[in-house]
C-alpha cells in the first residue's frame, strides 16, 4: 500500500464505528439578499452576526481579520451560525440530531429571529441554490485565511490555458447547498456511496433549484457545472459524482488516491497552488505556492499535509464517521428539510434500495454512466420518454424512503410531502 493510501485511510477511516448509532447532520446555506434588488449590504449583515450572540444565547467562535463575528456556537446544541466564504451567505450547521423535528424546531427559532432583525434593513433570507444578486454583489471572501485561501485558489483558473473551465471563478460566494450526514458504518459505508451514486439523476430532478442566469448552460443544477468546471475539477476524481461503483475498500481509497491537494499550512501561514493528485503529492519534490498576499514561494511535502486533504464528491466520506450528502441544492423555504428526509429514509431502507437498483428499468434505458445521467436529467427541458422515465424512477426511490421513515418510527413522512405533490401522488 502506498504512503499516500494510508495516510487517506488513517484520516478517513478513524471515526467510523462498526455499529454507530444513527444520528442526523444537517446544514443548510442561504443567500441573504437587499429585497430592493440592489447589492446586499454587509454592514447589515455584519451587524447581524454582532447582535445574534446576545439574541440566540450563541458563543463567538471566530472573527475575521477585523473583529467581526463570523462563526457563532450554541455550547448546548453544538449547532453553529456561520458565513460561508462571502458575506452574503449564511449557513446553519447543526450539532447532531436524532430526528429531524429537533432541528426544524431550533431552525425556525433562529429563522424567526434573523429573519425578524434583517426585515428591520429590508435584507431577507432566501431558499434559492444560486444568489438572486449574484452580479450586483461585490463576491468578495470573508476576511479570514480559510475563505481567502479558497477564492484565491479558484481564481487561478484565469491561468489555465486551453481549458474548458468556466469563467466565474467567484462563485464560491454565490452558490448554496443543503447538506446532509449520516453516519455510517465501517461494514456500510462503501455499499451507501455506491447506492446514493446511482440516484443522483433522480435527484438532480426532484431538487434542481440553481438555475444560472449569467450564461447559456442548459441545466437547471448550474453548481455542477461550477464546482466541475473549475480548479476542483481539474482532476474528475476530486468533485461530483464517482465515475463507477467501488469494488471494495481498496478501490474506494485508490479513488480518493487520485483526488487533489492544493493546500498547506506552515508556520500558521496558509499557501495554495495549483493542484497535485494525492497519490504523487509525496514524491513532488518541491511545490510552487502562493501566499495569500499572492506571493510566489516554494514549499516542500509534509505527510501532515494530508491531515487538511479534502475532496468534494457529491457522496463523501467524512472524517466523523459519517457520509455527507453534497449534490443538493438550497431548496425553497417550504421544502428545507424535504431532501434530509428523502437521504434518511433510503438509508434506513439501504437493503431494499441496493435490491432494487439491481434490476430498476430506469438503467436498462439510459445506462449507468451516472455522471451523465445527472447532467441529462438536470436539463432545463427533457423528452416526454424521459420526463416519463425519471418520474417513474423518483416515485419508486421516494416510496423507499417514505417506508424507511416509517419503520424509524419518528413520523418523519410529513416532509417527504413536497416530493409526493412534485410526482403526483
Amino acid at each position: 500500500m502506498s504512503r499516500s493510501v494510508e495516510l487517506l485511510k488513517k484520516r478517513y477511516l478513524k471515526n467510523i464505528k462498526e455499529h454507530p448509532d444513527l444520528f442526523i447532520g444537517i446544514e443548510l446555506e442561504y443567500p441573504i439578499v437587499n429585497l430592493e434588488g440592489k447589492a446586499t449590504d454587509g454592514e447589515v449583515v455584519k451587524d447581524l452576526f454582532r447582535c445574534l450572540p446576545s439574541v440566540l444565547g450563541f458563543t463567538i467562535e471566530k472573527v475575521d481579520d477585523f473583529g467581526n463575528p463570523i462563526q457563532l456556537l450554541n455550547p448546548v446544541s453544538q449547532d453553529t451560525i456561520l458565513f460561508e466564504v462571502a458575506y452574503t451567505t449564511i449557513e446553519f450547521a447543526f450539532g447532531r440530531a436524532k430526528s429531524i423535528q429537533e432541528v426544524e424546531e431550533r431552525f425556525n427559532f433562529y429563522m424567526a429571529t434573523i429573519q425578524n432583525k434583517l426585515g428591520e434593513a429590508n435584507h431577507a433570507i432566501v431558499g434559492c441554490g444560486i444568489h438572486p444578486n449574484w452580479d450586483k454583489n461585490e463576491n468578495c471572501p470573508v476576511a479570514y485565511p480559510r475563505y481567502q485561501m479558497l477564492m484565491d485558489y479558484l481564481n487561478l483558473s484565469r491561468n489555465v490555458t486551453k481549458s474548458d473551465l468556466h469563467h466565474f471563478p467567484e462563485y464560491g460566494a454565490f452558490i448554496c447547498g443543503s447538506q446532509v450526514q449520516l453516519d455510517v458504518s465501517s461494514s456500510n459505508y462503501l455499499r451507501v456511496i455506491n447506492a446514493f451514486t446511482q440516484i443522483e439523476a433522480a435527484k438532480a430532478y426532484l431538487f434542481a433549484n440553481s438555475e444560472f442566469s449569467g450564461a447559456d448552460w442548459d441545466t437547471k443544477i448550474s453548481r455542477d457545472i461550477f464546482w466541475e468546471e473549475s480548479m476542483h475539477g481539474i482532476y474528475l476524481e476530486n468533485v461530483g459524482v464517482n465515475t463507477r461503483l467501488f469494488k471494495d475498500e481498496d478501490d474506494f481509497f485508490d479513488y480518493l488516491n487520485h483526488s487533489a491537494i492544493f493546500t498547506a499550512e506552515r508556520d500558521g501561514q496558509t499557501y495554495y497552488f495549483y493542484p497535485i493528485q494525492a497519490r504523487d503529492y509525496l514524491t513532488t519534490l518541491e511545490i510552487q505556492a502562493f501566499t495569500l498576499n499572492g506571493d510566489e514561494v516554494l514549499i516542500y511535502p509534509q505527510e501532515e499535509d494530508f491531515e487538511t486533504h479534502r475532496s468534494y464528491q457529491y457522496q463523501d466520506l467524512t472524517t466523523r464517521g459519517t457520509v455527507e450528502f453534497r449534490s443538493v441544492c438550497t431548496q425553497p423555504l417550504d421544502r428545507t428539510f424535504t431532501s434530509g428526509a428523502f437521504h434518511l429514509g433510503l438509508l434506513v431502507h439501504l437493503d431494499k434500495l441496493e435490491s432494487y437498483l439491481e434490476a430498476a428499468p430506469f438503467f436498462k434505458v439510459f445506462g449507468c454512466n451516472y455522471k451523465f445521467l445527472r447532467r441529462q436529467f438536470s436539463k432545463k427541458k427533457l423528452t416526454a420518454a424521459e420526463e416519463a422515465a425519471i418520474v417513474d424512477f423518483s416515485r419508486d426511490l421516494l416510496q423507499l424512503a417514505e417506508e424507511g421513515l416509517k419503520m424509524r418510527n419518528k413520523h418523519e413522512m410529513t416532509y417527504l410531502q413536497p416530493l409526493r405533490d412534485k410526482l403526483g401522488l
